[in-house]
């Protein structure tokens, strides 16, 4: 007890009030006026303790922030309450303080980062870590907080963990409770806020004439795979499909198509022939043996699979289990996701899709993946991205809102249209800086016909991606150590 009095322990508690407080910047909050001095409340009361203490009040802030951002975790759980709701709590608490311990190794880094900057450079470098880690998880990034106001528009420059860096180095000012740093910190705020009202009134390349037809099935997670209703959603997604005129594509989200393609062959025709000609993009489950990939094919007016992607950064216990057979085997555990089977295989990689010389080169997303940046990396610059997605497992609350958000801030880190598809969630077109061009109301059962916007040139994060994050955040340790080691001569 000597080594944890109990008012370190006051502290902890306090920083993981203040670290829920800073989660209600996320979306669909989106306070970034309160997250901002809660974020330096944490900050203030890191950079003041001891390096292990420092690790310990971390940590606590750490699981407030992530108990509050990701508890819509519990709602896979809930889907079939009786066999699965019992591991809720148990889930959500695992995750935030699994995430925790990122900011933990950051607070335990004041050791050499000393005080309230060094702390948040060590922040900044944790949550760029947790974006690669394991195969990453850069959900509710701190730099998210921003994704509604002009400020988002600086990820053209520095991508989200730049974001993230604007964000707590001007919590650090703030926490320093002097005028001039707090004076600082605001100034550099607005400097980023202006920044991006001078992006935002710049004009966009014109459109192609390029329209789209977005169809959200609104079909219940519980019900999705019913054999009984799934004829019903078949129906509701063809007939949304058939209306005239026809578009030049038709989009369906993630496994829409109710059947396997591969054991009913007559479905393409079927979708062709609903297509009046126009080509339908869709997400299914492609299956070949005992392996199974969730899927975008393209299926053209002959009834042929033109283009095809299989998702390739799979989401761990949802689509797949590490360690999965032996888990299936043993213990009966198998992912979420698949309908049939104990989980997905991956896809090659990220792969652009040629669909003609009209609607150009667009580069599939299938749901988690539209929240990582590195994923739209790897090939060629696409015409346009295209996310589709099934939020059903998100619920309503807070889960469909913040992934939409983080998929629009890759339009605006690339400078490309975004097109977003969701069997129920949030179905929208963003442009090129972001913005809504059109939507769906939520959870209901629609299509809606849009333009694509046009495409800006490529952006500094396009070209250089983490590159600049990681030089400044060099930069800043090193003239941090450098300023610790002149105090200490």
């Amino acid at each position: 007890m000597r080594l944890w009095p109990r008012a370190l322990w006051l502290r902890a508690l306090a920083a993981a009030g203040f670290g829920a407080l800073a989660a209600l910047g996320q979306a669909p909050w989106g306070l970034w006026a309160l997250a901002l001095p809660a974020f330096a409340v944490v900050i203030g009361l890191v950079g003041r303790q001891t390096p292990w203490r420092a690790a310990l009040v971390a940590l606590f802030a750490g699981a407030g922030y992530f108990g509050l951002a990701l508890s819509w975790l519990v709602q896979p759980f809930l889907i079939d309450a009786a066999s699965d709701g019992w591991m809720a709590p148990f889930a959500l608490l695992f995750m935030a303080f699994g995430l925790a311990l990122f900011w933990a190794a950051a607070g335990y880094a004041t050791r050499v980062l000393r005080g309230a900057t060094g702390f948040a450079v060590a922040l900044c470098a944790a949550e760029l870590a947790r974006s690669y880690v394991l195969t990453g998880f850069p959900w509710a990034l701190i730099g998210h907080i921003w994704i509604d106001t002009p400020v988002a528009q600086a990820a053209a420059l520095l991508g989200p963990v730049g974001l993230t860096l604007i964000t707590l180095l001007a919590a650090a000012g703030l926490a320093r409770l002097r005028a001039v740093p707090a004076a600082a910190a605001l100034a550099g705020v607005a400097a980023a806020w202006g920044y991006g009202l001078w992006a935002l009134s710049q004009p966009l390349p014109a459109a192609k004439g390029i329209t789209l037809r977005l169809v959200q099935p609104a079909a219940e997670q519980r019900t999705k795979w019913d054999p009984e209703l799934a004829q019903q959603f078949l129906d509701r997604l063809l007939a949304f499909t058939a209306v005239k005129p026809a578009p030049d594509l038709v989009i369906w989200p993630e496994t829409a198509l109710p059947y396997l393609l591969e054991r009913h062959p007559e479905l393409a025709d079927m979708i062709a022939t609903a297509g009046n000609g126009a080509p339908v993009a869709l997400g299914m489950q492609r299956v070949l043996g005992v392996q199974g990939w969730n899927n975008l094919s393209v299926i053209a007016a002959d009834g042929q699979i033109v283009a095809s992607y299989d998702k390739h950064h799979l989401v761990p216990f949802g689509e797949y289990i590490p360690f999965g057979e032996a888990l299936f085997d043993w213990l009966d555990i198998s992912a979420f996701a698949p309908s049939a089977g104990n989980g997905y295989s991956a896809g090659i990689g990220p792969q652009l899709l040629d669909l003609g010389p009209k609607l150009g080169h667009v580069l599939p997303l299938i749901c988690y993946e539209a929240v990582f940046p590195q994923d739209l990396r790897g090939t060629e610059r696409p015409d346009w991205l295209l996310q589709i997605t099934n939020d059903a497992w998100f619920g309503t609350q807070s889960g469909p809102f913040q992934h939409a958000a983080q998929a629009r801030l890759r339009a605006i880190e690339t400078g490309l249209p975004l097109v977003r598809v969701a069997n129920t969630g949030v179905t929208a077109v963003y442009d090129a800086r972001g913005r809504i061009t059109a939507a769906l109301d939520f959870g209901i059962a629609a299509y809606l016909d849009t333009a694509l916007p046009g495409a800006l040139p490529p952006t500094p994060y396009a070209r250089w991606g983490e590159g600049p994050v990681l030089v400044l955040l060099c930069g800043a340790a090193l003239a941090l150590m450098r300023r610790r080691n002149a105090n200490s001569a």
